[in-house]
């Protein structure tokens, strides 16, 4: 009398079992499309672009970020896979090229230098007045001259981010005629008690482990923390100044084997490229033209960056 029923259970437990399965292979088998981006661009890639174009193609999104240069180098090397590098400045876009593994790259969107603070530390009142104008606000300069002040940026060597905060500084120097203010502010080149990894910056700053942070004026409209805009002429947004002004500055830098390079600023530019060696050649493609579409433009300017300028790499 039972034996009937417990066929039917038993069936009926299979066929349970083959359905989760072949949905279990049929998961797994989705297309994945792995983009890789300069690590300013956490926000906007892993909570904003990548999940919509994931839900609206059905593949799987996986981002990966990391200060430009940096990146670009694990790319160059095979280090790291992937199908898409997004960077900042063209100089990352160019190790790829040189390593054959890019053939153009197209500009997606563009910032602008910023200084950005902890909205509790105990300096943000200072840091408030200065942003409203006040008659009585010290210069943002001077403010990040006082000592006790903790400054972070990230590492010049790995990250474009790194060398333009330099260059701000720089700039500065000529533009509010302060001879080395930039010595005074940011120390040595690769200042171990600023430097800290991009991808954690403004993490660190949140969390009030420093005081103000170097920043692009996208990543922290991101993240939601107050800032400071800068003039065009420091804060390397405007192509049109570069011969007047951006094209002033250099600084040489060695890297980790002892090389010596000067560096010169670039514009302020996010770049998209196809990675020659991509496992999802075509996924790829469609993920860059996204990126250019109304959509991705309206994602990207929703969370701070402004429209791209200038032409193809």
């Amino acid at each position: 009398m039972n034996a009937l029923p417990t066929r039917f259970a038993r069936r009926a437990a299979l066929f349970t079992l083959t359905s989760a399965l072949l949905f279990s292979a049929v998961v797994q088998a989705a297309d994945n499309i792995r983009v890789t981006y300069a690590g300013s661009m956490g926000v906007v890639m892993d909570k904003h672009l990548g999940p919509t174009f994931a839900r609206e193609n059905k593949v799987n999104y996986q981002g990966q970020g990391q200060g430009a240069y940096g990146m670009a180098h694990l790319l160059a090397s095979k280090k790291v896979v992937a199908d898409v590098f997004i960077s900042i400045t063209p100089g990352p876009i160019a190790v790829l090229q040189k390593a054959g593994l890019v053939d153009h790259a197209v500009p997606v969107a563009s910032t602008s230098m910023v200084i950005a603070w902890n909205p509790k530390g105990k300096y943000a009142a200072t840091f408030d007045a200065i942003q409203q104008q006040h008659k009585d606000a010290q210069p943002w300069w001077q403010l990040l001259q006082q000592p006790g002040l903790r400054f972070g940026r990230t590492d010049p060597a790995t990250d474009p981010q790194g060398q333009n905060i330099i260059f701000t500084l720089m700039l500065a120097e000529k533009y509010y005629q302060q001879p080395g203010l930039a010595k005074k502010v940011l120390g040595e080149t690769q200042n171990p008690q600023q430097v800290f990894a991009e991808g954690g910056l403004l993490t660190r700053l949140e969390a009030g482990q420093v005081d103000a942070a170097s920043g692009y004026e996208s990543a922290t409209r991101s993240a939601g923390l107050p800032y400071l805009k800068l003039p065009d002429e420091i804060n390397l947004s405007n192509p049109q100044m570069s011969k007047a002004w951006y094209d002033k500055v250099s600084f040489t830098l060695t890297d980790a084997h002892g090389k010596t390079s000067e560096l010169h600023t670039q514009p302020l530019v996010f770049y998209a490229a196809v990675l020659k060696n991509a496992p999802q050649p075509a996924l790829a493609q469609k993920f860059v033209s996204f990126l250019q579409s109304a959509e991705g433009q309206h994602l990207l300017q929703q969370n701070g960056y402004d429209q791209a300028k200038g032409g193809d790499l």
